[in-house]
C-alpha cells in the first residue's frame, strides 16, 4: 500500500514513519500540512491510507480526508485527535481514532486491515468512534452518517450530542438507531445548526444506553475519567 501520514511535529511524524517502515512492508511518506499533502497529491497517482491529524496547525483532518477521498478512489483514513487516551470515555474494538500515546500494535492492525479491504471500498468508520471523536475535540456542527439506504444527522454544540434525525426517527431515538447501524460512511459539516434542541443526557451516556439497546447482552467497557 502507499500510505500519507500528515502532522505538524517532525519528530513525532518521523517516529510513525519509521516504525511503518520497520513493521510493514508498506509505502510511506510524511507532509506536514495540508496544503502539503494536497501538493503530494499532485504528485502521486495512488494512495491508499491517510493517517492525519485531526486538527493541528495548517491541518483539518476532516476536510482533507474527505478531499484526497475525491482523488484517490478507495482512500481509508486513520485520525490523530488533539486529546489523550485517557479522556475517552468507551474502547472502540477496532479504532480507526488513535489519540497520544498511540499504541503500535493498535496503529498497526488498523493498518493491516486496512490492507485487507478490497480497492474502491468504501471508508467506514464505527458510529461510535466517530462520535467520541467529535465529543471530545468539542465540536461543533452537523454529523451526516450513511449506511445503504439509511441516511441519518447527528447535530453537535460544544462537543455535545443535541439532536439526530433519521428518515423514521428524531431525538433519542433516531440516535438509537444511528449507533445500530454500526459501520458507516460520514461527513461533517461545521456551519450547520440543529433545528431543535431534543437530547439532554451527556454524550457518553446516552451512547452507552444505545450500545445497550442494541446488545443488551454485551456490557460496554467505559474507561474511567
Amino acid at each position: 500500500m502507499q500510505l500519507l501520514i500528515v502532522h505538524h511535529d517532525p519528530e513525532m511524524g518521523g517516529e510513525l514513519v519509521q516504525m511503518i517502515k520497520r513493521y510493514t512492508r508498506h509505502f510511506c511518506n510524511l507532509v506536514s500540512s495540508e496544503a502539503a499533502a494536497m501538493d503530494w497529491a499532485k504528485r502521486h497517482e495512488r494512495c491508499d491510507l491517510l493517517l492525519t491529524e485531526l486538527e493541528a496547525a495548517a491541518i483539518d483532518g476532516l476536510s482533507l480526508g474527505s478531499n484526497l477521498s475525491e482523488i484517490f478512489t478507495g482512500l481509508q483514513v486513520l485520525f490523530f485527535p488533539s486529546y489523550s487516551a485517557d479522556e475517552r470515555r468507551l474502547n472502540v474494538v477496532g479504532t480507526k481514532v488513535f489519540p497520544e500515546p498511540i499504541s503500535g500494535d493498535d496503529l498497526l492492525g488498523a493498518i493491516e486491515r486496512a490492507e485487507q479491504i478490497p480497492n474502491e471500498a468504501p471508508d467506514l468508520f464505527q458510529v461510535i468512534d466517530v462520535l467520541q471523536m467529535c465529543c471530545l475535540t468539542g465540536r461543533d456542527g452537523a454529523l451526516q452518517m450513511v449506511k445503504g439506504a439509511n441516511n441519518g444527522l447527528v447535530f453537535l454544540r460544544n462537543g455535545k450530542i443535541v439532536h439526530a434525525e433519521t428518515d423514521s426517527a428524531r431525538g433519542r431515538e433516531a440516535l438509537y438507531q444511528i449507533v445500530a447501524w454500526q459501520y458507516v460512511e460520514f461527513a461533517y459539516e461545521r456551519s450547520v445548526r440543529p433545528p431543535v434542541d431534543s437530547i439532554n443526557t451527556s454524550w457518553d451516556k446516552i451512547l452507552i444506553d444505545a450500545i445497550r439497546r442494541d446488545q443488551p447482552e454485551q456490557t460496554p467497557q467505559r474507561q474511567s475519567a
